[in-house]
């Protein structure tokens, strides 16, 4: 588990499924990361970020708010997806229920999975990867001192076709954080 002042970064419980499969469900979170999923298929994905957390020790945690025990939504960190230019690097990834958007929470949610993963892992640096559409994830990745690798932009073999082309960014132990 890792505490921000606002957030807890934690495992995933049977009480996350419901907003998750809402948050899943709603076109302006999917919108840049590809189809709606159903039910079986969101609680395939907890269950396939759990199994990495009891395998690693590090999965996208589920995010929950401190003051209310809210679910928000995902971030963390993981092994780089197959058959993409990050796989064999950790990943770092997130994704918020729309309602949470604008608040500060996936940047602190973001940080505080740097920090761990630097405190905990020992790996020359951690890539992220979005669709070239999703403007809102690589600015985050550039607030947090990624930096975009152009030469690594590829086409995701599993996005659907109009999310296809996928931006990379990375950033190297002992970057200077951003303010």
């Amino acid at each position: 588990m890792i505490e921000t002042p606002r957030l807890i970064l934690r495992g995933w419980r049977d009480s996350d499924r419901e907003p998750f499969h809402a948050m899943s469900q709603d076109e302006r979170v999917m919108a840049t990361l590809g189809p709606l999923l159903w039910r079986d298929e969101s609680d395939a994905l907890i269950d396939r970020v759990q199994r990495i957390l009891d395998d690693m020790g590090y999965t996208f945690w589920a995010v929950e708010r401190r003051s209310d025990g809210a679910f928000l939504g995902f971030c963390g960190l993981k092994p780089g997806a197959e058959e993409t230019p990050i796989e064999g690097e950790i990943e770092i990834g997130w994704r918020l229920a729309y309602d949470h958007w604008g608040r500060g929470y996936a940047r602190e949610a973001a940080q505080a999975s740097l920090d761990w993963g630097w405190a905990n892992l020992d790996v020359p640096r951690i890539a992220a990867i979005t669709s070239v559409d999703n403007d809102r994830s690589w600015g985050l990745m550039e607030r947090l001192g990624m930096v975009r690798a152009p030469q690594d932009d590829f086409d995701h073999p599993k996005a659907v076709e109009r999310l296809r082309r996928h931006v990379t960014y990375r950033i190297a132990r002992g970057a200077v954080k951003p303010v």
